[in-house]
């Protein structure tokens, strides 16, 4: 076991990069305290470990008295001289435990251990692997479905990273062997700090497709200036020209459609909008109510930013969306509150 041990240990600083000598120290701490306990030991356990000759030592320190009122401490000079002959009364003798006695103790100790280091090194370079990723997109590969709770376990880099079920875009259907892109969001965990997951959900996803996808946007000439997503059914976008010479909207959407159709393969399916960002509420309002056709639209507060649209009755159902969900998009897109209105019931005011 103690040659297996070492070339165990060995092999994880290889490959996994952890230390032998922590997992080492790791290891001689849980034998300690499997000794302790099998023993009804305190702190009298010495542990010598060496990976050159491949062999575990565990050693019981006890007082030589004249009189022993702790067995589990002490030692009288009679028995301690079956140990060592020099023992005196008032040193301390070590008792070998031969390796049938702890065995299985330090065998037990060390392959949770290693486990438990292999978990951790996994986790450590996996969040390392994540700060390197935040806020950015990567590939990863699907390595099976946990069909209970409906997480999909990736192979991410050298390591597996869950996508929860809550960060899946809804209604897609997932296999093993799927290449696809996921967005590295960071967050704040109230006990452990900074804490990073995976998301096909974040509207970060969708910035940095079309920051892969457009050159324009690449180079800093087309900005994206917001977002607004329901991810699986639709995303708005809003964007400007620093070059007046430039179609932002054009630029994101390609040559026939080309650049804005493959992020909605990417995404499966889902719709976007491509909106041309304005200072002018009343012209962003407009044109973020797409595939809409506004009549008008009127600040009617400034300060709490309120304004109302006004379109035809054939155009109030496509302004409001289903279920609310084009009007919606379209105030996160903008920080207006919109207020919808047919014309019909405008004039019947």
């Amino acid at each position: 076991m103690n040659k297996e041990m070492f070339e165990a240990l060995a092999q994880l600083e290889e490959e996994k990069g952890i230390p032998m000598e922590v997992m080492l120290e790791k290891i001689s701490n849980a034998i300690k305290a499997a000794v302790r306990k099998e023993y009804n030991a305190v702190e009298n356990v010495e542990v010598k470990m060496d990976p050159e000759k491949g062999k575990v030592e565990v050693l019981l320190l006890k007082d030589v008295v004249e009189e022993v009122e702790d067995p589990a401490l002490q030692i009288t000079l009679e028995e301690a001289h079956t140990y060592n002959k020099r023992a005196k009364v008032g040193g301390v003798v070590s008792i070998r435990l031969e390796p049938k006695q702890f065995g299985r103790i330090a065998a037990q100790s060390a392959i949770s251990v290693i486990r438990q280091g292999v978990r951790e090194a996994e986790r450590g370079q996996l969040m390392a692997e994540f700060e390197s990723k935040k806020n950015e997109i990567v590939s990863a590969k699907v390595v099976r479905i946990d069909e209970k709770r409906g997480n999909v376990i990736l192979e991410f880099g050298k390591n597996e990273a869950v996508l929860p079920k809550s960060e899946q875009i809804e209604g897609e259907d997932l296999e093993p062997g799927d290449l696809i892109k996921v967005f590295v969001a960071e967050y704040e965990d109230p006990e452990k700090g900074v804490r990073y997951k995976i998301s096909r959900r974040n509207a970060g996803l969708v910035r940095r497709l079309f920051e892969q996808e457009v050159p324009e946007i690449y180079d800093g000439i087309v900005e994206i200036k917001s977002i607004s997503r329901e991810a699986g059914s639709r995303t708005k976008l809003a964007v400007w020209s620093a070059d007046e010479n430039v179609d932002a909207v054009g630029a994101c959407i390609g040559p026939k459609g080309r650049r804005v159709n493959a992020i909605v393969a990417e995404l499966g399916g889902e719709k976007i909008d491509v909106i041309r960002f304005s200072e002018d509420p009343e012209a962003f309002v407009t044109a973020a109510l797409a595939p809409a056709n506004v009549m008008s639209v009127a600040v009617t507060d400034e300060e709490n930013k309120i304004c109302r649209a006004v379109v035809d009755e054939s155009q109030l159902s496509l302004a409001i969306g289903n279920r609310g969900q084009n009007a919606r998009l379209a105030a996160r897109l903008t920080g207006w509150k919109i207020d919808i209105r047919s014309m019909q019931e405008m004039c019947s005011e």
